[in-house]
């Protein structure tokens, strides 16, 4: 019998790059994925710096942002041939690919979100059928859009006996619930690495902190914890989603000035570490207090600094990654979207009322044939 492959691509928050990954899925729910191949694709500096300046009110923008879009395309569709030729196969032995595209800006409070892509322009150059645009319906049905990726999180790593909790750590961090015989829920718990990304660029000339090494020779700042603590989003209850809308330059300087901080920038480095770790284990504590297994994926799992934070934050509950469930770490993402385009092209409805608050099951994604 033939296998049906898919791919997978994300970049993320963090805009450190493109994943891009080749799966077979079983056809049971929760049957496990086996991963042929994977494939990642840094970002060219120059278009690294104009998707974080779209983030913000600049000029031009509707121009910029189309060819942003296309150079995404371009390095989406080489990412999956990539990865195709890891797993020996061309990308017309596809089914489909699944690409999530760039989130430029996420407001769901008043309807929509854009992810910056050009699906059209992948399918061409990769000649496979693609499936994008994941978010959007899932909006128009009265969800947060996001995080979508415990859907997944719910099909592969949900345990018939042990109560779960899988933590997705990128540039925004985001909690899975998985009780044993219930239906579990997901939502974004608040910053992941973006606000560490950005102060280590800002005073280091590096576009993160490799390991967490820099966070790990500082001192945290009870303060500035404190006044980073205070921001409402925290004591939101689910559903909830944020991005870089809510947590960016603007928000970090002016936490910093409210708490009078003129201490060293390896501290406040530090202090951001442990704003992660915090806000991930209170709302673990919070919303799923009978966990007693955590699992990490996404780039926060390579951070060896915020890994011995967590161990720390959520103990007594036993923490490791997800690839001792099967999938590293960093593929898992890129995997999920291959698996979300296996749904929409079977047109399998997704239930994300319990994560997104959306009203009801709704199939996920637009269709762009080979």
């Amino acid at each position: 019998m033939r296998r049906e492959l898919y791919a997978g691509v994300m970049s993320g928050t963090s805009l450190d790059g493109v994943d891009a990954s080749v799966a077979t899925f079983g056809e049971a729910p929760a049957a496990p994925c086996s991963i042929l191949g994977f494939a990642h694709a840094p970002f060219p500096s120059s278009l690294r710096d104009e998707l974080l300046a779209l983030q913000e009110k600049s000029d031009d923008e509707i121009a910029r942002a189309a060819r942003a879009g296309n150079a995404l395309a371009d390095l989406y569709a080489d990412a999956i041939i990539a990865a195709c030729k890891v797993a020996e196969i061309e990308p017309a032995d596809l089914a489909a690919a699944g690409v999530h595209g760039q989130t430029l800006r996420h407001r769901p409070e008043q309807g929509w979100t854009l992810q910056l892509n050009n699906p059209a322009r992948v399918a061409e150059r990769a000649r496979t059928t693609v499936v994008a645009d994941f978010r959007s319906r899932d909006i128009a049905a009265g969800g947060q859009g996001a995080p979508l990726v415990p859907a997944f999180h719910a099909a592969f790593f949900g345990h018939a006996d042990r109560h779960r909790v899988i933590v997705n750590i990128g540039g925004i961090a985001n909690i899975t619930d998985l009780p044993p015989g219930r239906a579990g829920r997901g939502f974004d718990t608040g910053p992941g690495n973006v606000l560490l990304d950005l102060w280590c660029q800002r005073h280091r000339g590096q576009a993160f902190d490799a390991n967490g090494a820099w966070a790990g020779s500082g001192q945290v700042d009870g303060a500035l914890l404190a006044v980073l603590l205070d921001e409402p989003f925290f004591a939101v209850a689910p559903p909830k989603s944020t991005g870089r809308d809510r947590f960016n330059a603007g928000w970090l300087d002016a936490a910093l000035s409210r708490a009078g901080f003129q201490g060293r920038a390896v501290d406040a480095q530090a202090t951001l570490l442990a704003l992660t770790a915090r806000t991930v284990a209170d709302a673990i504590r919070r919303f799923a207090p009978n966990a007693v297994d955590v699992y990490v994926c996404g780039g926060g799992a390579r951070n060896a600094t915020l890994m011995r934070a967590l161990i720390s934050e959520v103990a007594p509950r036993r923490l490791a990654t997800t690839t001792e469930l099967g999938i590293a770490g960093e593929h898992v993402e890129a995997v999920a979207f291959a698996w979300f385009a296996r749904q929409a092209l079977a047109q399998r409805p997704l239930d994300l009322s319990a994560v997104t608050g959306a009203r009801g099951p709704r199939v996920l994604g637009a269709i762009y044939c080979q």
